[in-house]
């Protein structure tokens, strides 16, 4: 299957200018203060809103705020924190089990390359490339639903893979443009070029994009 082209001959330059008219500085809209609250937070924001994990992590990171802490934290009093978040108790489980990973293995600290990283618990590629990007500004994709979604729409992969529109994203996009795009792309799904009435009037990045469905 041939992939989609961008409308006019376009490079990373044109797109990365455009995105910043609509995200000069983008990051991940989690609330965090150092990197184990990032992954902590990261690992509850699946399938739930960033808005509502935002709302329970302050009561769980000054009840237990290293990995100790919450290794050793009664899970009846994690349940209780997360009970407002989707699967809470599968997620109170799992960030009880990787506290205690990172205390015993590494020493309290969040390791700092996605090969360590995908080793913990509900920690897979996105996850990892988050952290890198917005705990460690080291260069990685995010490929979340929202940047498969646009990545498909601008042309810049035909693939359904993530891992496969990661390398599509990674052979278009310069390694320096990495962290920006990771965290551009996601907002800009989020809010302009959503699943369902992508607001296209108001898109930077009309006149260049190939969707045959443009919302004018």
């Amino acid at each position: 299957m041939r992939k989609k082209e961008p409308s006019k001959k376009v490079g990373e330059k044109e797109i990365v200018e455009r995105l910043k008219k609509h995200f000069p500085n983008p990051r991940t809209e989690l609330v965090f203060s150092n990197p184990f609250e990032l992954l902590v937070v990261v690992v509850l924001s699946a399938q739930t809103t960033d808005v509502k994990v935002n709302q329970i992590s302050p009561e769980l990171f000054k009840r237990y705020p290293t990995p100790e802490a919450i290794s050793k934290a009664p899970i009846e009093d994690l349940y209780e924190i997360l009970k407002p978040i989707n699967y809470y108790r599968k997620k109170a489980e799992r960030i009880k089990e990787i506290g205690r990973i990172i205390a015993e293995n590494y020493g309290g600290k969040v390791p700092d390359s996605i090969d360590e990283l995908v080793k913990l618990p509900g920690v897979g590629r996105k996850t990892a490339s988050v952290i890198l990007v917005n705990a460690f500004n080291k260069p990685a994709i995010v490929v979340d639903t929202h940047v498969q979604r646009v990545s498909k729409r601008l042309g810049l992969t035909n693939n359904k893979d993530p891992l496969k529109i990661e390398k599509d994203l990674a052979g278009f996009f310069s390694e320096e443009n990495w962290a920006y795009i990771s965290n551009a792309l996601v907002l800009f799904g989020r809010y302009v070029c959503k699943a369902k009435n992508p607001k296209c009037r108001e898109c930077h990045l009309v006149d260049i994009c190939p969707y045959d469905k443009k919302n004018l």
